[in-house]
């Protein structure tokens, strides 16, 4: 029940964040960092989300380093690099945190920041997927239909396409 007796008011949660950000607290770094690009509660500002980012970064947090890695995979508040993306997305511990892998897999299928690679991109997707990752079971399903990086395999085709969260 989260939220569910309280009113919603953006602009109070981003003065609240922006409050424990200034204290060093990561989670509401990357709170306000989320807040910056779609204007919640504040006036919109991509560039102070890879600022605020980047403090989260640095203290560890990793869901802080995805979120900087899709800033500068997509360009959004710096140049786009991605090779410092795929850096990114590498980094323990996201290599156990799905978006990541999803995003890494991506990376090497088209040889953005590294080498093409399809083998390690097929078994980043089926990483993700396992964890129950809607996007990376569909793309693995592909890898299997289509034999990118796996072998053909029709049964974990369907059976990878087919998945629902919650359902194995």
């Amino acid at each position: 029940m989260m939220g569910s007796e309280v009113a919603h008011d953006e602009v109070k949660g981003a003065r609240l964040y922006r409050k424990a950000a200034k204290q060093g607290l990561a989670p509401a770094q990357l709170g306000l960092g989320w807040c910056f690009p779609n204007g919640a509660g504040v006036v919109q500002d991509e560039e102070e989300t890879v600022k605020l980012y980047t403090q989260a970064v640095k203290q560890g947090l990793a869901k802080a380093k995805y979120a900087l890695g899709e800033c500068y995979a997509n360009g959004k508040g710096c140049v786009q690099n991605e090779e410092v993306a795929a850096k990114l997305y590498r980094q323990e511990p996201l290599q156990s945190y799905a978006l990541a892998q999803n995003a890494l897999g991506s990376c090497f299928t088209v040889g953005r920041g590294m080498v093409q690679d399809h083998g390690a991109a097929a078994q980043l997707y089926r990483q993700a997927a396992d964890q129950g990752l809607a996007d990376a079971q569909f793309t693995f399903g592909d890898c299997c239909m289509l034999g990118i990086g796996v072998g053909h395999d029709f049964f974990d085709a369907v059976r990878y396409s087919q998945r629902r969260p919650g359902r194995r």
